[in-house]
């Protein structure tokens, strides 16, 4: 999942009773718990607060259940953490591959390493439609590869091409970014812009915005429509719900938010407002449709939504859709009635845009 810290996730400046609350005690009992809301703002207008947030009733009782969850506490390493990654990246794929039947072969495109996820059957009019997807991972694993291609290859009948960038810090900013535009100036080869589309979440999100910036500023043709399921477009600065939220919303730990550049193993010596890294200093105008998608307590969702009045104001066709109470990229989990109406709208959207 989307990870914006090595050694602790984005978190809530809030009150130290409320993080009392989210961690154990030494005897593994759970310190006492908020029964009332408390808000105090000090001369800077940070707000120190405490919330008592019940389940909404919007939700399933799986999404119920799955809020319920705390969260892991943090990784002690990088290796660790690409471990724990790995674990569940091949979980779910294996699950994916039972629910949403493909063929996944590897080849190598514009000398990257990709996946070519076939629909077991593709329809006439989409055999020569492609959707690019990058995963999601904070950049520094991969967490979504199949997880987030397979659904949409069997939802829309479309061949997905996986794209396995590099990962930082051993590859920091633009790296993701170059091997992604040479698997799309390969796929030009043999595949019309108008019937390609590009796609991802979580960093994968942050990296369509990219590779679509770059394209531009190469002169290249954009793709037919753009998915940035949970991203951002300004590394500069954090946003308001990272600092509420981790990636399993109110669960895992919390520390505030420090200042200046955020995901410094991503960035790395790059401007931080440089207009490909960050988007929302980019022009946007001409962009191709694009389908924004978040929920209430994902930690990106002020970002999303950031970047999609950026997309609005250029006069992009560009549509925002926000679940409720669940957290970032809910969506990978299966077992959620929601995840199947999330794949659902971007299914559609794809098939809307592409090929048009």
């Amino acid at each position: 999942m989307h990870n914006f810290r090595r050694s602790a996730l984005f978190a809530a400046a809030i009150a130290a009773a409320f993080f009392l609350f989210l961690r154990a005690t030494p005897a593994g009992e759970q310190t006492p718990v908020p029964q009332a809301d408390t808000c105090t703002l000090d001369a800077g207008g940070t707000a120190h607060v405490t919330r008592v947030v019940p389940v909404p009733g919007t939700i399933s009782p799986q999404a119920q259940k799955f809020l319920a969850r705390q969260g892991p506490f943090g990784w002690s390493s990088l290796a660790d953490q690409r471990a724990a990654t790995d674990k569940f990246r091949i979980a779910r794929a294996a699950e994916a591959r039972k629910l949403f039947p493909v063929n996944v072969e590897e080849k190598t495109l514009g000398g990257v390493r990709c996946d070519i996820i076939t629909p077991l059957s593709i329809p006439k009019a989409k055999r020569d439609h492609v959707l690019i997807n990058v995963h999601g991972g904070g950049f520094i694993t991969d967490s979504g590869s199949l997880v987030e291609g397979i659904p949409i290859a069997y939802l829309t009948k479309t061949k997905v091409v996986s794209v396995y960038y590099r990962l930082a810090p051993e590859h920091p900013f633009p790296a993701a970014v170059e091997d992604t535009v040479a698997v799309y100036k390969e796929l030009l080869k043999s595949y019309r812009s108008h019937n390609m589309a590009l796609f991802g979440t979580s960093a994968g999100a942050i990296l369509t915005a990219e590779v679509a910036v770059e394209l531009s500023q190469e002169k290249l043709p954009l793709p037919a429509a753009l998915g940035i399921f949970s991203g951002l477009g300004d590394f500069s600065q954090a946003s308001d719900t990272q600092a509420i939220y981790t990636i399993w919303g109110f669960g895992g730990p919390l520390t505030p938010p420090e200042k200046g550049t955020h995901d410094p193993y991503y960035v790395g010596k790059t401007d931080p407002r440089d207009p490909v890294l960050s988007p929302l200093y980019a022009d946007v105008h001409g962009f191709p449709p694009t389908l924004f998608v978040s929920s209430t307590r994902d930690l990106l969702l002020s970002n999303t939504s950031t970047l999609h009045r950026a997309f609005l104001r250029a006069g992009v066709d560009a549509q925002l859709v926000v679940f409720d109470a669940l957290p970032h990229a809910f969506w990978y989990d299966y077992d959620l009635p929601e995840t199947y109406e999330a794949l659902g709208i971007m299914a559609k959207f794809f098939d809307d845009n592409v090929g048009r």
